[in-house]
Formats: C-alpha cells, sequence, structure tokens
C-alpha cells in the first residue's frame, strides 16, 4: 500500500545554482521523523496517495512517495507521478502576466476591458467604481465574491460559454479595491488576458515560455493527454469509502487551478523561483527576470492576522498575511518572509511553502479532494529548523557597517564619541551633543559593568545593523543606522541596557 522511496540530491539534480549553494544536508538521517509526520497526517485525513519534497540548493535535495496513486491498480506514489495542483497554478499565471509586463505588452494599472472587450458593457456596483485593472486580478481584489467550490468545476467550461459568461457580465459583491476576497473568476480572465494578447491558448504562452525552458517535460494542462498509468487518479472521502472523482479536462477556466506536475517537474519550478533571491551580479538567464520573481512576494495591503499551519507549539508564532501577486505573502517571526499557496481541486489537494531567506521550499501533493496538506509541510519545516537542517541566510556585512561598528566599539571603550569627529551625519551631534554623550554612556556602563564586547554585528541591509554585548550586570543591544550621504556617515547609534533578572 505505501512506497517509500527516497532521492537525494545526486539522484534528482536540477538546475545548479553555484553562485550560492551550500552542501546539501542529509535529509535521509531524518527520514523516521518525517515519514512519522506524513503517516500520521495522511492515515488522520483517508489520504490515498501523497508525495512530499524538499527543495535546496537549486535541486529536489529530499522525495518521499507515500500511498497509491489509484486504489484499483495500486500503483504506488513515486517522484514521477502527476498530480493536478490547483489553485498552485496562480503562480505560473501571475508569472506569465509579469512577464508581459516585463516586455511592455501590458501594464499592471491597465484597465483589465483593454485586453478582454467583454468586459467593457459591465455594471459596476456604484458610479464611482473603478474600472478593474490587471493588478486587481492578480492580488483578487476585483470585488469578485470568493468562488470555492464553484470555480473549480469550470475548468472544463468551453472557451465560447467562457466567452458568453463574461459579455452577459457578473454581480460583484464589492466595489473594487476595497478588499482582498479570493476569486478564481479573477484568474480565470487573466488567462483570457494572456490569450489575447499572444493570439494562442493561455496554456501554450504557459508551457512555450515556463514549462519547457524550466525542464518540466512531463507537466502541462491537457490531463487527458498525460499517460494514465502515471497520472494519481483523484478520490473523494464520502460515506467511510472512497470515490473516485471524474477528470475534468482542460478548459477555460485552467488558468486558475488545471495544471498538472509531477514532484520532480515542480521541484524545478521552484528551484527557479528560489533562484532569485538573493539579489545578485550573476547573469540573468531564467525565463523571468530575478527581479521580476521577487516582485510576486510583494503582498497587497490588505493584512490580516496569520496563524501557522502547523501543530503544537509551533502555531504559537502569530505572523502577518496578505495576498502579493500568485502568492499568499506571510511574514513570520522565525522564517522572516514566506511565500505558500494551496491547491484545493475535486480529487486533489496540495500546499506549497517557499523560505527564500532559508534558501528552501516544501511541498506536498496529494489526490483527495480538498485535503490541503499545510499541516505536515509546515511541521517538516518546523523540524528541518530544529534539527538545523535549515538556517536563515546571512546577510554580508558590508564593509561600510564594518567600519562604523568598530567605531561603535571605540566609543563604548572611550565614553566619547570623540572618534566620529567628521563623520558623523549632521543631524548626530544636534540629536544629543557631545557632552550629553558622554554622561549616557558613563551612566549605562556604570549600571551593565564590564561587557564582551568582540560580537560580530548582525545586518539588516548594507547600512543598518544591531549588536548584543555580554556585561556582568545584563545585557547591552545596540543599533547603528547610516546616513544616505556620500561619502557615508551616521546618523544613529543606540546603546540599550537590559538588566539580569
Amino acid at each position: 500500500m505505501r512506497a517509500l522511496l527516497r532521492f537525494i540530491a545526486a539522484a534528482l539534480a536540477l538546475q545548479p545554482l553555484a553562485a550560492h549553494a551550500q552542501t546539501a544536508p542529509d535529509l535521509a538521517a531524518l527520514d523516521p521523523q518525517i515519514d512519522a509526520v506524513l503517516t500520521k497526517w495522511m492515515a488522520a485525513n483517508h489520504i490515498p496517495g501523497m508525495v512530499f519534497g524538499v527543495v535546496k540548493d537549486g535541486r529536489l535535495a529530499y522525495v518521499k512517495g507515500e500511498g497509491v496513486q489509484d486504489l484499483v491498480q495500486k500503483r504506488p506514489v513515486t517522484p514521477d507521478t502527476l498530480f493536478r495542483i490547483a489553485s498552485m497554478t496562480k503562480a505560473f499565471t501571475a508569472l506569465a502576466i509579469l512577464r508581459l509586463r516585463d516586455e511592455g505588452r501590458l501594464g499592471l494599472d491597465d484597465p483589465a476591458d483593454r485586453y478582454v472587450p467583454e468586459l467593457r458593457g459591465w455594471t459596476y456596483p456604484t458610479a464611482d467604481s473603478p474600472r478593474i485593472t490587471i493588478r486587481d486580478l492578480l492580488t483578487h481584489s476585483a470585488g469578485f465574491v470568493t468562488d470555492d467550490p464553484w470555480g473549480d468545476r469550470q475548468t472544463p467550461l468551453s472557451q465560447t460559454a467562457f466567452t458568453a459568461l463574461l459579455r452577459t457580465g457578473v454581480p460583484f459583491t464589492r466595489v473594487p479595491e476595497m478588499k482582498h476576497e479570493y476569486s478564481n473568476l479573477g484568474y480565470a480572465i487573466l488567462g483570457r488576458v494572456i490569450a489575447n494578447i499572444t493570439k494562442a491558448p493561455y496554456r501554450a504562452y504557459v508551457e512555450k515560455t515556463l514549462l519547457t525552458p524550466l525542464g518540466m517535460t512531463a507537466s502541462g494542462f491537457d490531463v487527458l493527454a498525460h499517460p494514465k498509468h502515471r497520472r494519481a487518479l483523484g478520490y473523494r472521502w464520502e460515506n467511510d469509502a472512497w470515490a473516485e472523482e471524474p477528470t475534468m479536462k482542460d478548459g477555460a477556466f485552467n488558468a486558475m487551478g488545471g495544471l498538472e506536475v509531477s514532484a520532480t517537474d515542480y521541484a524545478r519550478w521552484l528551484a527557479f523561483v528560489l533562484s532569485a533571491w538573493p539579489p545578485r551580479n550573476d547573469a540573468d538567464t531564467g525565463p523571468v527576470r530575478r527581479a521580476t520573481v521577487r516582485r510576486v512576494a510583494q503582498g497587497l495591503n490588505f493584512s490580516a492576522v496569520f496563524h501557522r499551519y502547523a501543530t503544537g507549539g509551533d502555531k504559537q508564532c502569530p505572523g502577518t498575511i496578505s495576498y502579493g501577486v500568485g502568492w499568499r505573502v506571510i511574514g513570520d517571526c522565525d522564517y522572516g518572509t514566506v511565500l505558500a499557496h494551496g491547491g484545493g481541486y475535486p480529487g486533489y489537494g496540495s500546499h506549497v511553502m517557499v523560505l527564500p531567506e532559508y534558501g528552501v521550499a516544501l511541498f506536498a501533493l496529494t489526490n483527495k479532494t480538498y485535503a490541503g496538506p499545510s499541516q505536515p509541510v509546515w511541521d517538516v519545516a518546523a523540524l528541518l529548523r530544529e534539527k538545523g537542517v535549515i538556517a536563515r541566510r546571512q546577510e554580508p556585512v558590508s564593509p561600510d557597517l564594518a567600519t562604523f561598528y568598530a567605531t561603535a566599539q571605540t566609543v563604548w571603550s572611550a565614553g566619547t564619541v570623540d572618534a566620529l569627529q567628521g563623520r558623523a551625519a549632521m543631524n548626530f551631534p544636534m540629536d544629543r551633543t557631545p557632552a550629553n554623550w558622554a554622561r549616557v554612556l558613563a551612566e549605562i556602563k556604570a549600571r551593565s559593568g564590564p561587557c564582551e564586547t568582540s560580537a560580530p554585528i548582525q545586518p539588516d541591509g548594507k547600512m543598518t545593523g544591531t549588536f548584543t554585548w555580554p556585561c556582568a550586570n545584563g545585557t547591552i543591544t545596540g543599533t547603528l543606522i547610516l546616513a544616505p550621504t556620500t561619502p557615508i556617515t551616521l546618523q544613529s547609534l543606540k546603546y540599550a541596557f537590559e538588566p539580569k533578572d
């Protein structure tokens, strides 16, 4: 019933990213613990089959198939089993739109009806409603009602029927640009935008500009043309039994959720997404510019409180969540920026978690209706972080920041700001005079006692950083901010003392 397959980096090597690659950890050592997370979740949620992967250093560093891809032949799930990824398709649609933006063929703030003429006769909720823009569709702020699961069942809708639907018009739930509300219809319209601009089917543009260049040769939208023996058939758990879901053919709503991929192929996509971080001077050879890929992480300002999709204590980390461009953008206390998305579909459920600051992505694909595996993905991420298998990428210390940190150490040792003469920004002596600096430094040093000041500064960019010094009576936490001047000067220096309990 269950197939367990592990393929470490050498076995499933993808496009290497030598510019910032690190030695791949031995993820196999954690296999029993990862397996426990996955099998427990599968049993509790009646999952026929699942594939789970970790992408690191530009390749599929770990992959595991569990269960079966069909309940009759009982073929085991492998890294090459094909799953529909539902709404995780939206990331491909969004990047295709951004590529067209890069090519000068559309603008994100262009009205959508410029490219889809059927929208021009629509009746908006109020006289002062703005016309829907491309950006509104990308960020789910067009004023449409959330449409799961109606939108999923529209996948096989013909282009002719979709044209008729658009020409008739749709009701709005609110005025556009007032709130984020998830809309499959909005992404289906983006698919029509792509088709009308490129004068070819939506899927042809995505396959030509994204899938093929990335080597995703097994993936695509025409699922009925894919080898049946490689497809994970979709099932619904109903009346304490599995029932096979009908396979929906490719149609007019494919841009919102119709893509089918293997773990091997999907890892290539995630390796490409991750390759956009950090910014650097390497040749930009991908199908879309790195700066454009990073654009997807700019969340719209309809933020909400986010609690991790995890179990136990790992849930206790409130963050923020908003919608970027085809991705949910999460601000997390440990992981920093997280790109995540689920995929719920008749017969399938999936989840992906991209950690740009860690250079790692995790994903799971299943063949059960709406069985979003967000919990095991986040639980395994927590396990890898706890065990030190993944770690946040360290920002390099710029020469200017290093120089001024050395000066901050000198200022502390001397008890004066004399070392800053000629190197402080004009605001610095106005915010605190040299005499008051000497007085404040003496007071803090009297309270802290001797301090060990050799710890490196932790940068938060090239011109800001923090430092922590252990002292006899507590801890000094410092902040250093340089000024946007040429030559660079110091605009702010702080030493904060926290006494021992």
